[in-house]
Protein backbone atom coordinates (compact mmCIF):
# COMPACT_ATOMS: atom_id res chain seq x y z
CA UNK A 1 0.00 0.00 0.00
CA UNK A 2 1.31 3.46 -0.88
CA UNK A 3 2.55 5.82 1.82
CA UNK A 4 -0.07 8.35 0.70
CA UNK A 5 -2.87 5.83 1.15
CA UNK A 6 -1.56 4.82 4.55
CA UNK A 7 -1.35 8.43 5.68
CA UNK A 8 -4.81 9.32 4.42
CA UNK A 9 -6.46 6.29 5.97
CA UNK A 10 -4.67 6.76 9.26
CA UNK A 11 -5.68 10.40 9.38
CA UNK A 12 -9.32 9.66 8.61
CA UNK A 13 -9.55 6.79 11.07
CA UNK A 14 -7.91 8.75 13.89
CA UNK A 15 -10.00 11.85 13.24
CA UNK A 16 -13.22 9.86 13.07
CA UNK A 17 -12.38 8.04 16.29
CA UNK A 18 -11.70 11.32 18.08
CA UNK A 19 -14.97 12.87 16.88
CA UNK A 20 -17.10 9.81 17.64
CA UNK A 21 -15.61 9.56 21.11
CA UNK A 22 -16.37 13.21 21.77
CA UNK A 23 -19.94 12.91 20.54
CA UNK A 24 -20.57 9.79 22.60
CA UNK A 25 -19.51 11.52 25.80
CA UNK A 26 -20.85 14.98 25.10
CA UNK A 27 -23.63 16.45 27.23
CA UNK A 28 -27.13 16.53 25.79
CA UNK A 29 -26.96 20.21 24.84
CA UNK A 30 -23.81 19.73 22.74
CA UNK A 31 -25.72 17.74 20.09
CA UNK A 32 -28.71 19.47 18.48
CA UNK A 33 -32.07 17.79 19.06
CA UNK A 34 -33.47 15.85 16.12
CA UNK A 35 -37.14 16.42 16.79
CA UNK A 36 -37.73 17.72 13.26
CA UNK A 37 -36.04 18.07 9.88
CA UNK A 38 -33.16 20.54 9.64
CA UNK A 39 -33.65 23.81 7.79
CA UNK A 40 -32.97 23.42 4.08
CA UNK A 41 -32.63 19.64 4.14
CA UNK A 42 -34.25 16.35 5.03
CA UNK A 43 -33.79 14.52 8.30
CA UNK A 44 -32.55 10.95 8.52
CA UNK A 45 -33.64 10.48 12.13
CA UNK A 46 -36.40 8.04 12.99
CA UNK A 47 -37.29 9.88 16.21
CA UNK A 48 -40.89 11.13 15.97
CA UNK A 49 -41.44 14.89 16.35
CA UNK A 50 -42.07 16.00 19.90
CA UNK A 51 -45.65 16.92 20.82
CA UNK A 52 -46.93 18.00 24.21
CA UNK A 53 -49.55 15.46 25.40
CA UNK A 54 -53.11 16.70 24.98
CA UNK A 55 -55.30 16.46 28.08
CA UNK A 56 -58.35 18.41 26.89
CA UNK A 57 -60.58 15.33 27.20
CA UNK A 58 -59.51 14.65 30.81
CA UNK A 59 -57.98 11.19 30.20
CA UNK A 60 -56.66 10.99 33.79
CA UNK A 61 -59.66 12.39 35.61
CA UNK A 62 -60.11 9.29 37.77
CA UNK A 63 -56.79 7.46 37.76
CA UNK A 64 -53.21 7.53 36.42
CA UNK A 65 -52.29 6.06 33.03
CA UNK A 66 -52.02 2.30 32.78
CA UNK A 67 -48.74 0.98 34.24
CA UNK A 68 -46.15 -0.47 31.90
CA UNK A 69 -45.08 -3.23 34.29
CA UNK A 70 -46.34 -5.27 37.24
CA UNK A 71 -45.32 -2.80 39.94
CA UNK A 72 -48.94 -2.03 40.80
CA UNK A 73 -50.15 -5.62 41.07
CA UNK A 74 -51.21 -6.16 44.70
CA UNK A 75 -49.31 -8.74 46.71
CA UNK A 76 -51.10 -12.06 47.22
CA UNK A 77 -53.91 -11.59 49.69
CA UNK A 78 -53.88 -7.80 49.37
CA UNK A 79 -56.97 -6.05 47.94
CA UNK A 80 -56.91 -3.99 44.76
CA UNK A 81 -57.27 -0.31 45.72
CA UNK A 82 -60.47 1.34 44.54
CA UNK A 83 -60.44 4.58 42.58
CA UNK A 84 -60.29 7.72 44.67
CA UNK A 85 -63.52 9.76 44.49
CA UNK A 86 -63.41 12.84 42.27
CA UNK A 87 -64.47 15.89 44.33
CA UNK A 88 -67.24 18.02 42.88
CA UNK A 89 -66.92 20.95 42.63
CA UNK A 90 -63.19 20.80 42.01
CA UNK A 91 -61.00 21.85 44.92
CA UNK A 92 -59.39 25.20 44.24
CA UNK A 93 -62.11 26.79 42.12
CA UNK A 94 -64.23 26.17 39.07
CA UNK A 95 -61.39 26.34 36.53
CA UNK A 96 -59.42 23.73 38.45
CA UNK A 97 -61.96 21.19 37.19
CA UNK A 98 -60.83 21.76 33.58
CA UNK A 99 -58.13 19.59 32.04
CA UNK A 100 -56.44 21.54 29.27
CA UNK A 101 -54.02 24.45 29.50
CA UNK A 102 -55.40 27.10 31.86
CA UNK A 103 -54.09 30.69 32.00
CA UNK A 104 -55.53 34.00 33.22
CA UNK A 105 -57.62 36.04 30.78
CA UNK A 106 -55.37 38.06 28.51
CA UNK A 107 -52.24 36.13 29.45
CA UNK A 108 -49.70 35.25 26.75
CA UNK A 109 -49.33 31.67 25.47
CA UNK A 110 -47.49 29.29 27.77
CA UNK A 111 -43.86 28.41 26.97
CA UNK A 112 -43.06 25.93 24.25
CA UNK A 113 -41.08 22.71 24.79
CA UNK A 114 -42.97 21.63 27.92
CA UNK A 115 -43.29 17.84 27.80
CA UNK A 116 -44.98 17.47 31.20
CA UNK A 117 -48.44 16.02 30.74
CA UNK A 118 -49.65 17.97 33.79
CA UNK A 119 -48.13 21.02 35.46
CA UNK A 120 -49.01 23.97 37.65
CA UNK A 121 -47.54 27.30 38.77
CA UNK A 122 -48.78 28.79 42.03
CA UNK A 123 -47.80 31.44 44.57
CA UNK A 124 -46.06 29.87 47.55
CA UNK A 125 -47.20 32.56 49.97
CA UNK A 126 -50.71 33.54 48.84
CA UNK A 127 -51.80 30.23 47.38
CA UNK A 128 -52.92 31.82 44.10
CA UNK A 129 -52.82 29.41 41.14
CA UNK A 130 -51.34 31.34 38.21
CA UNK A 131 -51.41 28.79 35.39
CA UNK A 132 -51.88 25.06 34.98
CA UNK A 133 -52.40 22.10 32.69
CA UNK A 134 -54.66 19.29 33.86
CA UNK A 135 -54.25 20.43 37.49
CA UNK A 136 -56.38 17.66 39.04
CA UNK A 137 -55.43 14.96 36.54
CA UNK A 138 -54.14 11.91 38.36
CA UNK A 139 -50.58 10.75 37.82
CA UNK A 140 -47.87 8.93 39.72
CA UNK A 141 -45.62 11.06 41.93
CA UNK A 142 -42.45 8.95 42.02
CA UNK A 143 -40.04 10.40 44.61
CA UNK A 144 -41.88 13.70 44.91
CA UNK A 145 -44.15 11.83 47.36
CA UNK A 146 -41.15 11.95 49.72
CA UNK A 147 -42.38 15.49 50.45
CA UNK A 148 -45.30 13.88 52.31
CA UNK A 149 -42.95 11.50 54.15
CA UNK A 150 -40.79 14.47 55.11
CA UNK A 151 -43.80 16.31 56.56
CA UNK A 152 -44.65 13.31 58.74
CA UNK A 153 -41.06 12.57 59.80
CA UNK A 154 -40.00 16.14 60.54
CA UNK A 155 -43.00 16.61 62.80
CA UNK A 156 -42.71 13.33 64.69
CA UNK A 157 -39.10 12.13 64.89
CA UNK A 158 -36.29 13.27 67.17
CA UNK A 159 -33.79 14.67 64.70
CA UNK A 160 -30.85 14.12 67.05
CA UNK A 161 -31.64 10.44 67.63
CA UNK A 162 -28.98 8.08 66.25
CA UNK A 163 -30.25 5.25 64.06
CA UNK A 164 -28.19 2.19 63.13
CA UNK A 165 -28.35 1.22 59.47
CA UNK A 166 -29.56 -2.26 58.57
CA UNK A 167 -29.13 -4.66 55.68
CA UNK A 168 -32.80 -4.09 54.86
CA UNK A 169 -32.08 -0.37 54.41
CA UNK A 170 -29.16 -1.13 52.12
CA UNK A 171 -31.16 -3.64 50.03
CA UNK A 172 -34.08 -1.40 49.00
CA UNK A 173 -34.78 -0.91 45.31
CA UNK A 174 -34.08 2.25 43.39
CA UNK A 175 -31.93 5.24 44.28
CA UNK A 176 -29.83 4.83 47.42
CA UNK A 177 -27.64 7.35 49.17
CA UNK A 178 -25.34 4.66 50.59
CA UNK A 179 -26.57 3.62 54.04
CA UNK A 180 -24.62 0.58 55.23
CA UNK A 181 -25.33 -2.03 57.91
CA UNK A 182 -23.95 -0.87 61.24
CA UNK A 183 -23.60 2.74 60.13
CA UNK A 184 -24.73 5.32 62.65
CA UNK A 185 -26.91 8.15 61.36
CA UNK A 186 -28.86 10.88 63.06
CA UNK A 187 -32.39 11.43 61.83
CA UNK A 188 -31.22 14.82 60.60
CA UNK A 189 -28.70 13.06 58.35
CA UNK A 190 -31.38 10.66 57.16
CA UNK A 191 -33.55 13.65 56.26
CA UNK A 192 -30.63 15.15 54.32
CA UNK A 193 -30.31 11.90 52.37
CA UNK A 194 -34.08 11.74 51.81
CA UNK A 195 -34.62 15.31 50.63
CA UNK A 196 -31.34 16.16 48.93
CA UNK A 197 -30.49 12.81 47.30
CA UNK A 198 -33.88 11.05 47.21
CA UNK A 199 -32.38 8.04 49.00
CA UNK A 200 -34.83 5.14 49.13
CA UNK A 201 -32.63 3.58 51.78
CA UNK A 202 -33.13 6.70 53.90
CA UNK A 203 -36.89 6.49 53.26
CA UNK A 204 -36.84 2.90 54.53
CA UNK A 205 -34.90 3.82 57.68
CA UNK A 206 -37.32 6.67 58.38
CA UNK A 207 -40.42 4.58 57.67
CA UNK A 208 -39.14 1.88 60.04
CA UNK A 209 -39.19 4.42 62.86
CA UNK A 210 -42.73 5.40 61.93
CA UNK A 211 -43.91 1.82 62.40
CA UNK A 212 -42.93 0.27 59.08
CA UNK A 213 -43.90 0.91 55.47
CA UNK A 214 -47.65 0.43 55.90
CA UNK A 215 -47.82 2.65 58.95
CA UNK A 216 -45.72 5.35 57.28
CA UNK A 217 -47.89 5.26 54.16
CA UNK A 218 -51.03 5.55 56.29
CA UNK A 219 -49.60 8.63 58.01
CA UNK A 220 -48.66 10.17 54.65
CA UNK A 221 -52.18 9.62 53.38
CA UNK A 222 -53.63 11.15 56.52
CA UNK A 223 -51.56 14.28 55.90
CA UNK A 224 -52.76 14.46 52.29
CA UNK A 225 -56.38 14.11 53.33
CA UNK A 226 -56.03 16.78 56.03
CA UNK A 227 -54.66 19.18 53.39
CA UNK A 228 -57.52 18.36 51.00
CA UNK A 229 -55.04 16.83 48.58
CA UNK A 230 -57.69 14.31 47.60
CA UNK A 231 -56.09 13.13 44.35
CA UNK A 232 -53.17 11.78 46.39
CA UNK A 233 -52.66 8.27 47.69
CA UNK A 234 -49.21 7.05 48.65
CA UNK A 235 -48.50 3.36 48.18
CA UNK A 236 -44.85 3.33 49.26
CA UNK A 237 -42.83 5.68 51.50
CA UNK A 238 -40.16 6.23 48.84
CA UNK A 239 -42.32 6.83 45.79
CA UNK A 240 -41.57 3.52 44.12
CA UNK A 241 -44.68 2.58 42.16
CA UNK A 242 -47.25 0.52 44.02
CA UNK A 243 -50.96 -0.35 43.91
CA UNK A 244 -53.14 2.77 43.96
CA UNK A 245 -50.31 5.33 43.89
CA UNK A 246 -51.62 8.71 42.74
CA UNK A 247 -51.24 12.47 42.97
CA UNK A 248 -51.91 15.56 40.85
CA UNK A 249 -50.08 18.76 39.95
CA UNK A 250 -52.47 20.61 42.26
CA UNK A 251 -51.93 18.22 45.18
CA UNK A 252 -48.17 18.23 44.80
CA UNK A 253 -48.23 22.02 45.08
CA UNK A 254 -50.35 21.70 48.23
CA UNK A 255 -47.98 19.18 49.81
CA UNK A 256 -44.90 21.24 48.97
CA UNK A 257 -46.47 24.40 50.37
CA UNK A 258 -47.26 22.58 53.60
CA UNK A 259 -43.71 21.22 53.84
CA UNK A 260 -42.38 24.75 53.48
CA UNK A 261 -43.99 25.54 56.83
CA UNK A 262 -41.21 23.41 58.34
CA UNK A 263 -37.95 25.40 58.61
CA UNK A 264 -35.67 22.36 58.30
CA UNK A 265 -37.40 21.24 55.09
CA UNK A 266 -36.87 24.72 53.63
CA UNK A 267 -33.23 24.55 54.71
CA UNK A 268 -32.54 21.10 53.28
CA UNK A 269 -34.06 21.70 49.84
CA UNK A 270 -31.74 24.71 49.59
CA UNK A 271 -28.61 22.86 50.77
CA UNK A 272 -26.17 22.00 48.01
CA UNK A 273 -23.78 19.56 49.73
CA UNK A 274 -23.17 17.92 53.10
CA UNK A 275 -20.95 15.15 54.46
CA UNK A 276 -22.60 11.78 55.07
CA UNK A 277 -21.29 9.10 57.46
CA UNK A 278 -19.66 5.87 56.37
CA UNK A 279 -20.24 2.44 57.91
CA UNK A 280 -18.23 -0.51 59.21
CA UNK A 281 -16.80 -3.21 57.01
CA UNK A 282 -18.72 -6.48 57.25
CA UNK A 283 -16.44 -9.29 58.49
CA UNK A 284 -18.90 -11.84 57.09
CA UNK A 285 -18.35 -10.63 53.54
CA UNK A 286 -15.03 -11.70 51.98
CA UNK A 287 -12.90 -8.78 50.83
CA UNK A 288 -15.44 -6.21 52.05
CA UNK A 289 -13.55 -2.96 51.54
CA UNK A 290 -10.46 -5.14 50.94
CA UNK A 291 -8.51 -4.32 54.09
CA UNK A 292 -11.47 -4.72 56.49
CA UNK A 293 -11.34 -1.02 57.30
CA UNK A 294 -14.51 0.95 57.74
CA UNK A 295 -16.19 2.41 54.69
CA UNK A 296 -15.35 6.10 55.00
CA UNK A 297 -17.85 8.93 54.94
CA UNK A 298 -18.52 10.80 51.73
CA UNK A 299 -20.14 14.02 50.50
CA UNK A 300 -23.67 14.00 49.13
CA UNK A 301 -25.03 16.70 46.82
CA UNK A 302 -28.48 18.00 46.06
CA UNK A 303 -29.80 16.36 42.87
CA UNK A 304 -32.04 19.30 41.90
CA UNK A 305 -30.32 21.07 39.00
CA UNK A 306 -32.68 24.04 39.19
CA UNK A 307 -31.03 24.93 42.49
CA UNK A 308 -27.68 25.47 40.77
CA UNK A 309 -28.85 26.93 37.48
CA UNK A 310 -31.80 29.24 38.17
CA UNK A 311 -31.39 32.66 39.78
CA UNK A 312 -33.51 32.83 42.92
CA UNK A 313 -34.04 29.07 43.17
CA UNK A 314 -35.24 27.98 46.61
CA UNK A 315 -35.07 24.24 46.04
CA UNK A 316 -37.37 21.33 45.36
CA UNK A 317 -37.71 17.60 44.81
CA UNK A 318 -37.09 15.38 41.81
CA UNK A 319 -38.59 12.00 40.93
CA UNK A 320 -38.55 9.24 38.33
CA UNK A 321 -39.93 5.75 37.83
CA UNK A 322 -40.69 3.85 34.64
CA UNK A 323 -44.43 4.32 35.19
CA UNK A 324 -44.37 7.87 36.56
CA UNK A 325 -41.68 9.16 34.18
CA UNK A 326 -40.06 12.45 35.24
CA UNK A 327 -41.72 14.32 38.12
CA UNK A 328 -40.65 17.57 39.74
CA UNK A 329 -41.66 20.19 42.31
CA UNK A 330 -39.63 23.29 43.10
CA UNK A 331 -39.84 26.92 44.14
CA UNK A 332 -38.02 30.15 43.32
CA UNK A 333 -38.11 33.78 44.44
CA UNK A 334 -38.00 36.97 42.38
CA UNK A 335 -38.81 40.55 43.36
CA UNK A 336 -40.33 39.44 46.65
CA UNK A 337 -42.61 36.82 45.08
CA UNK A 338 -42.15 33.08 45.65
CA UNK A 339 -43.62 30.68 43.11
CA UNK A 340 -43.97 26.89 43.08
CA UNK A 341 -43.92 24.80 39.90
CA UNK A 342 -44.94 21.14 39.63
CA UNK A 343 -44.44 18.74 36.72
CA UNK A 344 -45.95 15.27 36.32
CA UNK A 345 -45.34 12.64 33.64
CA UNK A 346 -42.66 14.72 31.96
CA UNK A 347 -39.77 13.56 29.83
CA UNK A 348 -36.23 14.76 29.16
CA UNK A 349 -37.32 15.78 25.66
CA UNK A 350 -37.17 18.37 24.24
CA UNK A 351 -35.49 19.91 27.31
CA UNK A 352 -34.83 18.56 30.78
CA UNK A 353 -37.51 18.75 33.48
CA UNK A 354 -35.68 21.42 35.50
CA UNK A 355 -35.41 23.51 32.34
CA UNK A 356 -39.14 23.09 31.72
CA UNK A 357 -39.71 24.20 35.31
CA UNK A 358 -37.51 27.25 34.70
CA UNK A 359 -39.56 28.20 31.63
CA UNK A 360 -42.78 27.95 33.62
CA UNK A 361 -41.36 29.93 36.52
CA UNK A 362 -40.28 32.69 34.15
CA UNK A 363 -43.80 32.67 32.72
CA UNK A 364 -45.36 32.91 36.18
CA UNK A 365 -43.09 35.73 37.31
CA UNK A 366 -43.98 37.70 34.16
CA UNK A 367 -47.74 37.60 34.86
CA UNK A 368 -49.58 40.40 36.63
CA UNK A 369 -49.23 40.24 40.39
CA UNK A 370 -52.98 39.73 40.79
CA UNK A 371 -53.29 37.05 38.09
CA UNK A 372 -55.07 33.89 39.18
CA UNK A 373 -57.12 30.99 37.88
CA UNK A 374 -57.65 29.22 41.20
CA UNK A 375 -56.51 28.90 44.79
CA UNK A 376 -54.73 26.38 46.98
CA UNK A 377 -56.86 25.30 49.96
CA UNK A 378 -56.59 26.99 53.32
CA UNK A 379 -55.96 23.91 55.38
CA UNK A 380 -53.44 22.16 57.57
CA UNK A 381 -51.06 24.33 59.58
CA UNK A 382 -51.98 27.39 57.52
CA UNK A 383 -55.64 27.11 58.49
CA UNK A 384 -54.80 26.56 62.14
CA UNK A 385 -52.19 29.34 62.32
CA UNK A 386 -52.82 31.66 59.34
CA UNK A 387 -50.45 34.30 60.68
CA UNK A 388 -47.43 31.98 60.67
CA UNK A 389 -45.25 32.77 57.62
CA UNK A 390 -43.93 30.03 55.42
CA UNK A 391 -40.32 29.13 56.15
CA UNK A 392 -37.62 30.81 54.11
CA UNK A 393 -34.43 28.96 53.19
CA UNK A 394 -31.18 30.39 54.56
CA UNK A 395 -28.95 32.33 52.15
CA UNK A 396 -25.78 30.77 50.85
CA UNK A 397 -22.65 31.49 52.84
CA UNK A 398 -21.57 34.37 50.60
CA UNK A 399 -25.10 35.71 50.18
CA UNK A 400 -25.11 35.04 46.43
CA UNK A 401 -26.38 32.40 44.06
CA UNK A 402 -23.96 29.61 43.24
CA UNK A 403 -22.47 29.47 39.77
CA UNK A 404 -24.28 27.01 37.52
CA UNK A 405 -22.99 23.47 37.86
CA UNK A 406 -21.61 22.18 34.60
CA UNK A 407 -21.30 18.52 33.62
CA UNK A 408 -17.95 16.93 34.38
CA UNK A 409 -15.36 17.34 31.59
CA UNK A 410 -17.72 19.63 29.66
CA UNK A 411 -14.89 21.91 28.56
CA UNK A 412 -12.72 19.02 27.45
CA UNK A 413 -15.57 17.52 25.43
CA UNK A 414 -16.35 20.78 23.66
CA UNK A 415 -12.65 21.31 22.94
CA UNK A 416 -12.48 17.81 21.47
CA UNK A 417 -15.53 18.41 19.31
CA UNK A 418 -13.87 21.53 17.89
CA UNK A 419 -10.37 20.08 17.75
CA UNK A 420 -11.34 16.77 16.11
CA UNK A 421 -11.96 18.19 12.62
CA UNK A 422 -8.87 20.42 12.95
CA UNK A 423 -6.79 17.35 13.79
CA UNK A 424 -8.12 15.58 10.71
CA UNK A 425 -7.08 18.49 8.49
CA UNK A 426 -3.59 18.67 10.03
CA UNK A 427 -3.03 14.93 9.55
CA UNK A 428 -4.24 15.07 5.95
CA UNK A 429 -1.78 17.89 5.16
CA UNK A 430 1.02 15.96 6.85
CA UNK A 431 0.22 12.86 4.83
CA UNK A 432 0.17 14.86 1.59
CA UNK A 433 3.56 16.43 2.30
CA UNK A 434 5.04 13.05 3.24
CA UNK A 435 3.79 11.58 -0.02
CA UNK A 436 5.33 14.43 -2.07
CA UNK A 437 8.71 13.99 -0.33
CA UNK A 438 8.79 10.30 -1.22
CA UNK A 439 7.65 10.45 -4.85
Amino acid sequence: MRIREVGLRAACLLGAAVTVTALAGAPAFAVPATDGPPVGGSSTTTTPPFTTPNTDDCPQKTQPPAPIDTSEVPAPGEPTPTQLPVPSPAIGGQRMGDCGVLVPDGAPPVPAEISATAWMVSDLDTGRVLAAKDPHGRYRPASTIKVALAIVALRSLDLDKVVVGTQADADVDGTRVGIGPGGRYTNRQLMQALIMCSGNDAAHAIATQLGGDKAAVAKMNEVAKSLRALDTRAATPSGLDGPGMSTSAYDLSVLFREAMNIPLFAELIHTEQVDFPGFPADPKIPDDNFDKADHPGFPIANDNQLLYNYAGAIGGKTGFTDDARQTFVAAAERDGHRLVVTLLKADVRPIRPWEQAARLLDYGFALDTDARIGKLPESGSEAVQPSVPLASPPPRADGTQADPVRPAHQGARIATLIGGPVLILVLLLWARRAFRRRR
